[in-house]
């Protein structure tokens, strides 16, 4: 007996056209055997039908741009510009805001490595000074 979680997964793989060729056959022996297996395909299908598959127009397109401009993570950044074919394969020539490691120009990172390195090393040393002595050897005196 199939869960109906497993059924309609299956009945999604199968509509999404996920399966291989031998998992795909053997669903369509099961459309003809299994009617609780046909109707999800066949709801799965009704919904996935109402997506539309066209693509979207310049006026769509237009106001998804505008709605993720307006976020506040995307303040401060140039809005986004359609690539020529030229620029899809090269790149586009805008300068790029660098982010994290890559933010730091090499000598300025340099100099912050040769930091932390010396303040490591002072602490430890620090340390390593302050540390309790412990005598290397213990004489055993007898009574």
């Amino acid at each position: 007996m199939i869960d109906e979680g497993d059924r309609l997964a299956r009945a999604g793989h199968y509509v999404l056209g996920l399966m291989d060729e031998e998992e795909r056959e053997r669903a369509e022996r099961d459309l003809e055997r299994d009617g609780a297996f046909r109707d999800a395909v066949l709801r799965l299908a009704e919904r996935m039908h109402v997506l539309d598959t066209a693509p979207a127009t310049d006026g769509r397109w237009r106001a998804i741009s505008e709605r993720i401009a307006e976020m506040p993570q995307m303040h401060g950044l140039a809005p986004a510009t359609t690539l020529t074919a030229a620029q899809q394969i090269t790149g586009p020539k805008a300068a790029v805001r660098r982010v994290g490691l890559h933010s730091v120009p090499g000598w300025r990172a340099a100099l912050m490595a040769a930091s932390l390195i010396a303040a490591f090393a002072l602490g430890y040393l620090a340390g390593i000074s302050n540390a309790p002595k412990v005598p290397a050897a213990v004489e055993r005196t007898e009574p």
